[in-house]
């Protein structure tokens, strides 16, 4: 089976237990919303606590399947108008909640004695990390009048401006030598052998997005406009500040990665001017030939090979995570190949009501997707770990979510380098993840740069297409320098990520820095004591949905505040950019 089977969700919009379930959900909000008059005082303070977040447990469940499965139906048919009005409704119903869980959240934020009660209760207890922090998020909330008008007003507001998004890059039609192809067939043809497809399909890409590049303008501008003025109207400093809060990260820990990975731009630089070298460049590297493989490996995948490989180097990890990805790959957890509609990249989505993930790429067969699909087992994985937590416990962040992912594509990684059989083939996996380190520290800060300079001019102007073109490329000169060709750079990479369209989720990039670095880390910690280290890993991963990231660090004994332990990391990298500069002498 090469689509993923959703029917442990629902068999269709159609299906009894679907239209059971919605109506379920509907009259659980009903039944929420009549809880205002309990949240006046505090008598039966605790029991009012206690009946609340059980109350939030059993509705969440049954909201995340139902959206659950209307939205991964949209991920693979983007004009699938049951899976698109179907979750217009849900999230429209779900702002009826807002009302109440604000009065409920101000309640929180007096609640006398929280620390006794938590104490003296195991229910409380187990949740102590998400009581403490809606008490720290209830201070930036405004009224309830308010919030609930903002509930409802996003659902035509960022989420619809998302949405169009989605719907325009999934079904922009690319002409490419006299045919129409998808957006994700074109872009995966950068890392075709041949130059001058290569070529071909960048100049490709860049001609089709003209089509779409004004309504995604638009898209953009008013996306980041409205997180402006919300995280504004909360007191928040900015939106970064905000995004930082939700990500349960400091500042502290932010800067310092930021400034360590800012001293190893230059690293990078040189092996961006090496494969330049490698690939008859002379002005540094044409944008379209980032993805261009070096050295040699006539070795493509089947679904089935990809699927074999990744068993075989999961289980020298544990069998836990073996088992795992054995469940994936026969029960069809996975949507593997691209074609018109489907979304493009590739995703992971946790399924606690189920107790099971779906997995979404956009397989070819090279090696690069063999390594995204090893890293979105990662995802399920630690869904995996997370699924034996309380829902309410169960909530990562994006810094830790890209954790596990990057830390089983490194277990792959390393394996295929071991396995090679010449170096020609060394060359070209060890240069496989160093595209990937480059995506994950230079692109990734370009793309950082690039979003704070949007929300920062949001404040007093918006951008037409061609000066956000014009930012993209500015920011990509200030991290990728002389290592690329400052003729052949990609103005429109704001067009093609869907992370900067969400309302609720900004700066959806440092976290993959922060996965990438942290991983290699623990990576690191792993090989040093491998017999203690998989339980010490498994606690680490169950616990990211009730820690801050800086206490989930401690657990491995780490300190993610201090700029020493993400040089650490970036040497690690620094180490397989070295060899490659060694071995393309």
């Amino acid at each position: 089976m090469r689509t993923w089977d959703l029917t442990k969700l629902y068999k269709g919009f159609d299906d009894e237990a679907f239209l059971a379930d919605q109506k379920a959900l509907i009259k659980q909000i009903e039944e929420a919303t009549k809880q205002e008059e309990q949240f006046k005082n505090y008598d039966n303070k605790e029991e009012k606590l206690v009946s609340f977040l059980k109350g939030e447990i059993e509705l969440n469940t049954l909201a995340r399947k139902l959206i659950s499965y209307a939205s991964l139906v949209a991920s693979c048919e983007s004009t699938n108008m049951q899976a698109i009005k179907s979750m217009n409704m849900l999230r429209t119903q779900l702002t009826k909640l807002t009302r109440v869980s604000t009065i409920f959240n101000k309640w929180l934020l007096k609640y006398p004695d929280v620390d006794e009660d938590i104490k003296n209760n195991e229910f409380l207890k187990e949740h102590d990390f998400i009581i403490k922090e809606t008490i720290e998020h209830a201070s930036h909330l405004l009224d309830e009048k308010t919030e609930s008008l903002l509930a409802r007003l996003r659902q035509d507001g960022s989420a619809s401006w998302g949405r169009l998004q989605s719907l325009l890059t999934s079904t922009l039609a690319v002409d490419y030598e006299g045919k129409e192809i998808t957006l994700s067939e074109v872009r995966n043809l950068a890392s075709d052998p041949s130059k001058d497809v290569r070529r071909k399909a960048y100049e490709a890409e860049l001609a089709a997005y003209k089509k779409i590049e004004k309504s995604i303008s638009f898209s953009l501008n008013s996306i980041k406009g409205e997180v402006n003025t919300i995280s504004s109207e909360r007191g928040y400093e900015s939106a970064l500040a905000q995004a930082l809060t939700n990500s349960r990260m400091s500042s502290k820990t932010l800067e310092a990665m930021q400034s360590a990975c800012l001293d190893y731009m230059d690293v990078f630089r040189e092996y961006l001017k090496r494969k330049a070298k490698l690939l008859g460049h002379k002005n540094g590297l044409p944008f379209y030939d980032l993805f261009a493989p070096i050295g040699e490996s006539n070795t493509r995948f089947t679904i089935e090979e990809a699927n074999e490989y990744i068993l075989k180097n999961f289980r020298t990890f544990s069998e836990e995570l073996y088992l795992m990805a054995k469940k994936a790959f026969t029960e069809n957890w996975i949507d593997y190949t691209p074609r018109k509609g489907k979304v493009g990249g590739a995703f992971c989505a946790n399924l606690n009501p189920i107790k099971e993930s779906r997995i979404l790429t956009n397989f070819t067969g090279a090696f690069g997707d063999m390594i995204t699909l090893s890293h979105e087992l990662g995802h399920a994985f630690h869904g995996e770990n997370i699924f034996n937590e309380s829902p309410l416990n169960s909530n990562y962040t994006m810094p830790v979510a890209e954790t596990a992912s990057t830390f089983c594509e490194t277990i792959v990684n390393k394996a295929a380098l071991k396995d090679a059989k010449n170096d020609e083939e060394r060359i070209f996996l060890l240069e496989s993840s160093i595209q990937d380190y480059t995506q994950v520290v230079v692109d990734i800060m370009s793309r950082f740069i690039f979003e704070k300079s949007v929300f920062e001019g949001r404040q007093k102007t918006v951008f037409d297409e061609n000066e956000l073109k014009e930012m993209m490329i500015k920011a990509q000169k200030e991290t990728y320098g002389d290592g690329l060709d400052s003729e052949f750079l990609h103005p429109y990479m704001w067009v093609c990520k869907s992370h900067y369209y969400s309302g609720g989720l900004s700066y959806y990039n440092f976290p993959y820095t922060f996965g990438l670095l942290f991983a290699k880390g623990l990576y690191a910690k792993y090989l040093e004591d491998k017999e203690n280290f998989v339980s010490l890993y498994y606690n680490l991963l169950a616990s990211t949905g009730k820690m801050m990231v800086e206490d989930v660090a401690k657990l491995a004994g780490i300190d993610v505040t201090k700029k020493e332990f993400w040089v650490s990391s970036l040497e690690l990298l620094k180490e397989d950019i070295d060899l490659f500069l060694e071995l393309t002498k």
